[in-house]
Order: structure tokens, then C-alpha cells, then sequence
């Protein structure tokens, strides 16, 4: 064996015992990350409170707004019809899906330094898509109801059973659970590098950029979930519009098509403001992702949406205001003199 030879093998014997060293240092430090801390608003202590008490006063509105929706719901007898059993079922996902993610933003933007564990990370994403997921599939099966009764309003009884409402509940919050617990499973998965999410939730774009791995199939599979979230109910929204309006227009009364229009813009509103804001988000290419622009849309869906959605129902639909009233003065009268 020639001399240079056998003197190179030491070195090169040297340098794959440092590989092996740092690749083995490099797992152990992935295998640190055990906690996550939320990238903060501002660093200004001023500037935290305002903000904590803006995002608290927020979600107090969202909780009464939507409690109120469907506390008529559920106690008066002229709304117990199949759109305002999926109106009251909204109510109730809003109000779940809020709260899933707002506490531990208070928590946060109380104090920066707020971490919250990897395992509670995770149950904050599972909930929070399987939620939105289900909220998602809700607005397209309250879009189904609006064409079942324009299009057949003498067999809407008849076809809108009570049964059938509480399946097509079922089936939207079941479909919402099994895509976001393929997601959540796939996303924690992976180790993490980092510890400091660029977000105020544990949504899975922000966490998934935490990943030390090769994420493309888990993009792959999130664009994917986005496409059957909210693509596939968007299309299917789509066309019940197309045939409500094509039931409409063969409608003669003038009174009667405003009628039947004004039933359903407030669901329209609704559904353009929901899918808007998360098809920006999901459906959006990675390369053309901005974080911020991200956190900011999620402000929207987490606070503005589901603060306005029990307004634009109630201020737009006479029977729910009518309810409203007559429950706030069975209020007022029984309250002791």
C-alpha cells in the first residue's frame, strides 16, 4: 500500500467520527424543542394591554353574540325549522373554534414569554382545523337547505327532516376530525428546529416552517386538505346558487324574488367572507406565502368573521331579529321590581 495512502486514513477517520458527532448532536438538539413560545405583537408593555383588551373584549362580543343566536334558536318555537337548526349549529362551532384559539393568545399577548407545549400545540391544531373544517362543510350544506326550499318549497318538510339535519351535522364535524387528525399526525410528526412560532396559534403553515425535515409532502398533503375544505364546498356553494338563482328568475312575483334573494345574501355574505380569508391562506402557493400577511389574515378569521357573521343574520333576517326581541322582553318582565 503506498505511504499517503494509509497516512489519510486517520484523517478521514477523524472526520467521519466529527460527522457522526455533530449529526448525533444535531438530533439531540431537534429532540430539545419540547415547547413553543408565539411571536409577540410588540415588545411595548402599553401597547400589550391595549391589545389584550381589545382581543378580550372582541371575544366576549363573539361569545354573546353567538350565544344569544343560539339561545333563540333553542328556545323559540318559530325557529325551530331546519335553517336556523344549521344557523344554531354555526353559532355553536364559532363559539368553539374562537375559544380554542383565544385564551392562549390573552395568555400571550399578556406576557411574551407565555410557551405552550409541544402536545398542547398539537391539540390546538387538531381542533382548530377540525373546527374550521367543520365550518367550512356547514356553510355548504346551509347552501343545499336554501336550494332544497326555493326549488321544492311544498316537499321542504318532507325532505329537510330533523334526522337528516343532525346527519349532515354529524357527517361535517366527522369529515373536519379525520382530515385534521391526518394533518396534525403528519405535521408533529417531524422534528422541529426552531421554538418561536411567527404566528398567534399553532396553525399548521406557521408550524410546519419550525420543521427541520424535507416538508414538501407535507405541503403537498395541506394543499390537498385546503382543496377538500374549501374548494370542493365553495364549488358545490356555487352551484346551488347557480340553481337557486335559475329557480328564482322563473319565479313571477317581483316581491317574491326579492324575497327569496334577501333569504339568501346574508348566507352568500357569509360564505365570500369565510372562504375569502382562507383560501388567501391555504390554497395560496408557498413561494408567494408571506408570514405576516398570514398572521394578519388570520385576525380576520378569528376575530372580524365570527363577530360578524351573528350580525349580518341577525340585522338581515326578520325572524331571528323578531326572536331577539321578544326574548330580551321575556327578559325585562321576569326580572324581580
Amino acid at each position: 500500500m503506498p505511504r499517503g495512502s494509509s497516512d489519510g486514513l486517520i484523517p478521514l477517520a477523524l472526520q467521519e467520527e466529527g460527522e457522526m458527532h455533530l449529526g448525533y448532536m444535531g438530533h439531540a438538539n431537534q429532540s430539545l424543542v419540547t415547547e413553543f413560545v408565539f411571536r409577540p405583537f410588540s415588545s411595548v408593555p402599553t401597547t400589550q394591554q391595549l391589545l389584550f383588551v381589545l382581543f378580550l373584549l372582541l371575544y366576549l362580543a363573539i361569545v354573546m353574540s353567538h350565544a344569544s343566536i343560539l339561545w333563540v334558536v333553542c328556545t323559540d318555537c318559530t325557529l325551530h325549522a331546519p335553517m336556523y337548526f344549521f344557523l344554531g349549529s354555526l353559532s355553536g362551532l364559532e363559539v368553539c373554534y374562537t375559544t380554542v384559539v383565544v385564551p392562549q393568545m390573552l395568555a400571550s399577548v399578556w406576557d411574551a414569554r407565555t410557551t405552550i407545549p409541544v402536545a398542547s400545540c398539537g391539540v390546538q391544531m387538531f381542533f382548530f382545523v377540525a373546527l374550521g373544517s367543520a365550518d367550512c362543510f356547514l356553510l355548504a350544506v346551509m347552501a343545499y337547505d336554501r336550494y332544497v326550499a326555493i326549488q321544492h318549497p311544498l316537499r321542504y318538510a318532507l325532505i329537510m327532516t330533523r334526522r337528516l339535519c343532525w346527519r349532515l351535522l354529524a357527517t361535517s364535524l366527522s369529515l373536519g376530525g379525520l382530515l385534521s387528525l391526518e394533518l396534525t399526525a403528519l405535521v408533529f410528526a417531524l422534528p422541529f428546529c426552531s421554538r418561536q412560532i411567527n404566528h398567534f396559534l399553532c396553525d399548521v403553515p406557521p408550524v410546519l416552517r419550525l420543521a427541520c425535515g424535507d416538508t414538501r409532502l407535507h405541503q403537498t398533503v395541506l394543499f390537498s386538505v385546503g382543496v377538500a375544505v374549501l374548494a370542493l364546498p365553495f364549488l358545490l356553494i356555487c352551484l346551488s346558487y347557480a340553481l337557486i338563482a335559475a329557480a328564482v328568475l322563473r319565479i313571477r312575483s317581483a316581491k317574491g324574488r326579492r324575497r327569496a334573494f334577501h333569504t339568501c345574501s346574508s348566507h352568500l355574505t357569509v360564505v365570500l367572507l369565510q372562504y375569502g380569508c382562507c383560501g388567501l391562506v391555504y390554497l395560496r402557493p408557498k413561494a408567494g406565502a408571506a408570514e405576516d400577511e398570514d398572521r394578519h389574515l388570520a385576525l380576520i378569521y378569528t376575530f372580524a368573521t365570527p363577530l360578524l357573521n351573528p350580525l349580518i343574520y341577525s340585522l338581515r333576517n326578520r325572524d331571528i331579529k323578531q326572536a331577539l326581541s321578544r326574548a330580551l322582553r321575556r327578559t325585562l318582565t321576569t326580572q324581580p321590581r
